[in-house]
C-alpha cells in the first residue's frame, strides 16, 4: 500500500519488542540499552539528536548506515522520514556483542548508525554516491547537518515584555432603540456564529 502515509509491520514490531524485553530482563546493571527513543514524527532527525542531547553529548551519524527499504533516497528523506517499528538506542561498545546476539536470535534487524561524542555537536555524514564524482571513484563524504546541539535543542532566549496598563473612560452601554429580536437574528445569521 504505497499510497498510505504509514505502513505498519507487526512482525518486526514483535521482534523488536522481544529484543527490548530480553535486555531489560537482564537487570539495571546488565541491560545493554543505556537509552532508547522511538522514531515517530520527525524521524531520525528528531530521535537521534534528542537521545544524544538527553545524555549531555553530541553525536556523529552516517546516513548510509541506516537500513533502507527504498533505494535512491536523498539525505533529507533518510534523515526526516517517519518510521514505524523503529527505535534508536544507545548501546555501550562493550555491550554490542550481547545486543547483537539478542537481535540475531529474534531475527530483528539492527544497525550501528553512529557514535556519541564529547563535543556537543551534531554531525550527520552522507557517504553516498555523489553525481559529480568520477565513475568508479569513491564519493567524498558530505555533511548535510553539522551544527551545535544547543542551536538545535537549546533553550531560546526568553522574551522580555514591558507592559503598562492604560485606563480609558468607557461609557455605559446604551440600548435605547435596540430591538432585541432583530439583534438576535443578526447575531445568529452571522457565518461565524451560524456555522457552530
Amino acid at each position: 500500500d504505497f499510497d498510505s502515509v504509514q505502513r505498519g509491520n507487526p512482525e518486526i514490531q514483535r521482534r523488536a519488542q522481544e529484543v527490548i524485553n530480553q535486555c531489560w530482563l537482564m537487570g539495571a546493571d546488565a541491560n545493554p540499552i543505556l537509552a532508547i527513543h522511538d522514531v515517530g514524527a520527525g524521524g531520525l532527525s528528531n530521535a537521534f539528536p534528542e537521545l544524544s542531547n538527553d545524555a549531555g553529548r553530541g553525536a556523529r551519524f552516517d546516513l548510509r548506515a541506516v537500513p533502507l527499504e527504498e533505494s535512491g533516497m536523498a539525505p533529507k528523506e533518510i534523515w526526516c522520514n517517519e518510521s514505524q517499528e523503529r527505535y534508536v538506542m544507545a548501546i555501550a561498545p562493550e555491550s554490542l556483542p550481547q545486543f547483537k546476539a539478542f537481535c540475531e536470535r529474534e531475527r530483528c534487524p539492527f544497525a550501528v548508525i553512529g557514535v556519541a561524542t564529547e563535543e556537543r555537536d551534531l554531525l550527520v555524514m552522507d557517504g553516498g554516491a555523489d553525481s559529480s564524482s568520477k565513475p568508479g571513484a569513491a564519493a567524498p563524504p558530505r555533511a548535510p547537518v553539522h551544527m551545535p546541539m544547543n542551536v538545535l535543542l537549546g533553550k531560546p532566549p526568553k522574551m522580555h515584555r514591558d507592559v503598562k496598563s492604560v485606563s480609558r473612560p468607557i461609557q455605559a452601554l446604551d440600548l435605547t432603540g435596540v430591538d432585541l429580536q432583530q439583534s438576535v437574528i443578526h447575531v445568529l445569521s452571522h457565518p461565524t456564529v451560524a456555522s457552530k
